[in-house]
């Protein structure tokens, strides 16, 4: 079996991975001239910091990421404590990790046979046939596989041969983001997620490279000006302005920051499919969701394993192996966005009664086992047996 794999992202080379682990031929397009990630953080958690365990990259994750501890809290903007963050599966084991995405993406792609990852090859067309798929490249070039998995994010160039695109939903809020070394404000805790939550705005932070830089995330209302972008120019000012009397640690962790970005805050409604014959969506392009979860990456990579586990066990039936992806897949994925939409309207304080917003940030700990005790595996195994 050959497969093709368009764009280099997080979720498209972890599916490489998962498939070259399986013995599957696969080769990783990405339009971009280089694999590059400008600087933000992303958080592991344990359902997928088992899959990359499983890749033979526990360790590399383990060198370059940062364990998050129990002290992990919630606040309210002035700083008083709601709840702590739910940090580990309701067993107690494999805690949310802080990444640089730079960091992942290195480690995924080192993970790799040489020319597997082809860069600089932008994406344009896509056909099919009962022998093979094809995709076409900006330069005139071809390549043909048995499946094709589209892995090119919210605005993806082939989601419209699957389905009919849904219209991105702007959320009302852009997030800016930047990181912080902890050499400038060593007073920081190295192994704690925080999260302040005010009228309309929350801001995040996390520890990314062993705890020795602090990746920030400020949510701010605004209309649809900024467009979808990780790399869109942010000024410092407005978040001084933004977040004027909110705890104090929110202030000094704002006056060291010199490089902002920011990006507009976008999902989608459910796609009404994944796959069309030999063509599948992965990760954003099948189902963007808000980062107030933490899950973009994450089900992305729970994507990644179930692919590549229903495929190597029907050789000769990829179509019927790419439907029962998206069955499994599918009612997991939606009920995440859902949560995320829902979880980012509790941290921005859109209650009456703040006591009931505690309540309900409090009572989120059940929602992340749910997310964080998930083992995709067991379930593509299962469905594979049934192929």
């Amino acid at each position: 079996m050959a497969v093709i794999v368009v764009g280099g992202g997080i979720g498209g080379l972890f599916a490489a991975n998962a498939l070259h682990q399986r013995g599957i031929d696969v080769a990783v397009y990405e339009q971009a001239a280089t694999l590059s990630e400008v600087g933000a953080g992303v958080q592991l958690t344990p359902n997928s910091v088992r899959q990359l365990q499983r890749l033979g990259l526990g360790d590399a994750v383990d060198r370059a990421g940062a364990v998050d501890s129990e002290r992990s809290q919630y606040f309210r903007h002035d700083g008083s404590p709601i709840a702590p963050i739910t940090t580990t599966d309701s067993r107690g084991w494999n805690a949310v990790m802080g990444m640089h995405r730079a960091d992942l993406i290195e480690m995924l792609a080192a993970n790799l046979p040489g020319g597997v990852v082809q860069t600089g090859r932008r994406c344009v067309g896509f056909e099919q046939d009962e022998r093979a798929a094809r995709v076409t490249f900006a330069d005139g070039t071809t390549s043909e596989a048995d499946v094709v998995i589209a892995a090119d994010g919210l605005h993806s160039r082939l989601q419209h041969h699957v389905v009919k695109p849904s219209i991105p939903l702007y959320s009302g809020s852009v997030a800016y983001r930047g990181l912080v070394s902890r050499r400038r404000i060593a007073w920081w805790p190295p192994d704690e997620i925080q999260l302040w939550m005010g009228p309309s705005r929350h801001f995040l932070t996390y520890p990314v490279r062993a705890g020795e830089m602090i990746n920030w995330v400020a949510f701010i209302p605004a209309d649809e000006s900024l467009a979808e972008s990780w790399s869109a120019p942010g000024d410092p000012a407005v978040l001084r302005r933004e977040f004027a009397g909110w705890d104090e640690r929110v202030a000094q962790l704002i006056a060291h920051l010199e490089v902002v970005y920011g990006w507009g805050l976008y999902d989608r409604e459910p796609l009404a499919r994944w796959t069309n014959g030999r063509l599948t969506l992965l990760g954003d392009a099948a189902h963007p969701m808000l980062p107030h979860v933490g899950q973009g990456a994450n089900q992305a990579m729970e994507d990644g394993m179930a692919l590549a586990t229903v495929l190597s066990a029907a050789p000769g039936r990829s179509p019927a192996a790419l439907a029962a992806y998206e069955r499994m897949r599918r009612e997991r994925t939606s009920e995440v966005q859902r949560r995320a939409r829902q979880t980012g309207r509790a941290y921005d304080s859109n209650y009456d009664d703040l006591a009931a917003r505690d309540a309900d940030i409090a009572a989120s700990r059940d929602f992340r086992f749910w997310v964080y005790d998930y083992d995709v595996l067991h379930d593509a195994e299962q469905v594979a047996a049934a192929l």
